[in-house]
């Protein structure tokens, strides 16, 4: 299997982003928010194996915290472990820029990726009620954070 490789995206690669999100989960952000997040200066990745793009990240740094605004795998790549690969790198350059906690949030019913952070040493430290739109509804954001 090839090695998945980051490169950061550009103003270029906004509506890239959005349609792959859209065509991965069910509540996508738009391309509009992929832009204020690029404007805002937070660091926006995109995963590739070879030439394929399979995946994006979001993420901002604030002073010797990072926080993961946004991590998709394409909905094709997905359940190959890619996931877990594109989050390990992102620890890892977060530490290497200077990170000693991620902090991210996920949907309570969320359990394949709350199983994932938790594998990769994510602990719960708190949660938003009602932070996410839901079908029914509104549904709790599960707050974590990992030691990097």
């Amino acid at each position: 299997m090839s090695t998945l490789t980051l490169r950061p995206a550009s103003a270029l690669d906004l509506t890239l982003l959005a349609t792959l999100e859209a065509r991965s989960t069910a509540h996508p952000w738009s391309e509009a928010q992929y832009r204020g997040s690029l404007e805002s200066g937070h660091q926006l990745f995109i995963a590739q194996l070879d030439a394929e793009i399979v995946g994006l990240a979001v993420i901002m740094l604030v002073l010797d915290e990072a926080h993961l605004l946004n991590i998709v795998i394409d909905h094709d790549w997905q359940g190959q472990g890619l996931g877990r690969q594109l989050l390990s790198e992102l620890m890892l350059r977060m530490r290497q820029q200077g990170a000693l906690r991620m902090f991210l949030e996920v949907r309570e019913s969320n359990t394949i990726a709350r199983s994932l952070y938790e594998s990769l040493g994510f602990s719960e430290c708190g949660i938003r009620k009602h932070y996410y739109r839901a079908e029914q509804g509104r549904e709790h954001a599960i707050l974590m954070e990992a030691s990097l």
